[in-house]
């Protein structure tokens, strides 16, 4: 497991709205690693529109959406993807072979990040389910990202992120379906990428302890010594990230805080796989306080915001170019923090 190098008791980060990163966190030592979006829509649709046509039902990231954020100076994306119905039709089974089509389109929207110096998080956004059913074998998790982690194993600007937000799954459970799921990367010869394990109860950051992950989650193994944890925090009354009202201009650093506790003294890395608000000053606020915390801390090693993608319209989280509620307001404070 990856060693942390922050004290997540060091006093809490000087914040300031807007500018430059030293006027925004003036007590930070280290900087994010990896700062960029999520790019949704190849896991749009639902039970009726499954695996669903391509450009009606679901779409790939643009690449000139990647091109806005690169030329920015973001630098990673996380492509979420469905492997149920999709990249692994249920008449094969999870174990089974990969539809071409969809891996191709996978395939593409990575490998142009990657290509020009970008990471890439590719990310089953299933919640650990498979065609309609909670995920209950290691053995068949274990191959299955054994087999796509083989197809990603030469390029080392990939991270597998092992499974998007379960759910209503016991803790050991779900750790269990992650430490399987890194024996399987490994073992598939793909050494060298960042590996990102998520938790129950959606990951969240402000729950890790309270769910059970912390708990769990102590003795993951990797024999790469590069695994981190994923956790997701949004900043609305309930954490769920469908309300554009953020509570207060802390609340991203208060509800991480006893996750940061928790990495430092686990000696884990942290990763914020998505964080959102609404485009409003208190939500740059806060997702300007909440990201100075993370640097300041050493434990984090990065974050994105929940999302870009082509399908959005008016959704107030969206930071789509040209023109997402977010890109205005949500984007220059991300990019203070470069």
């Amino acid at each position: 497991m990856p060693t942390s190098t922050g004290n997540a008791s060091d006093p809490a980060p000087t914040a300031s709205p807007s500018g430059n990163s030293s006027s925004i966190c003036v007590s930070s030592t280290t900087k994010f690693k990896y700062l960029g979006v999520n790019e949704a829509g190849a896991e749009f649709g639902n039970a009726s529109s499954v695996p669903g046509v391509l450009g009606q039902d679901y779409a790939w990231p643009t690449t000139s959406s990647i091109d806005f954020f690169m030329s920015k100076g973001l630098n990673t994306f996380r492509s979420a993807y469905l492997f149920s119905e999709r990249i692994s039709p249920p008449a094969t089974g999870l174990t089974g072979p990969f539809d071409p089509d969809y891996l191709a389109g996978l395939q593409n929207i990575t490998s142009y990040v990657t290509g020009k110096g970008g990471y890439a998080l590719i990310d089953p956004h299933n919640y650990m389910r498979y065609n309609g059913a909670v995920i209950n074998s290691t053995t068949d998790f274990q191959t299955w990202w054994q087999n796509l982690a083989g197809e990603f194993k030469s390029d080392d600007n990939i991270i597998f992120d092992i499974q998007n937000e379960p759910y209503d799954i016991d803790a050991t459970t779900v750790f269990n379906l992650n430490q399987a799921a890194i024996n399987g990367i490994r073992a598939s010869g793909a050494t060298t990428q960042l590996i990102l394990a998520e938790g129950t109860s959606w990951t969240g950051a402000w729950t890790w302890e309270s769910s059970g992950n912390g708990d769990a989650f102590k003795n993951l193994q990797d024999p790469n010594n590069n695994t981190a944890i994923e956790m997701h925090q949004y900043m609305d009354i309930d954490g769920s990230g469908t309300n554009g009202t953020c509570v207060s201009p802390t609340i991203l650093a208060t509800r991480i805080q006893n996750a940061t506790a928790w990495l430092f003294a686990n000696n884990f890395k942290g990763f914020l796989g998505e964080t959102g608000g609404g485009a409003n000053d208190v939500c740059v606020e806060a997702l300007e306080v909440g990201l100075c915390a993370m640097q300041t801390s050493g434990v984090w090693l990065g974050a994105l915001w929940w999302a870009a993608g082509p399908m959005w319209g008016n959704y107030f989280q969206s930071i789509e170019p040209p023109n997402g509620p977010a890109v205005s307001t949500i984007l220059p404070a991300l990019l203070s923090f470069l």
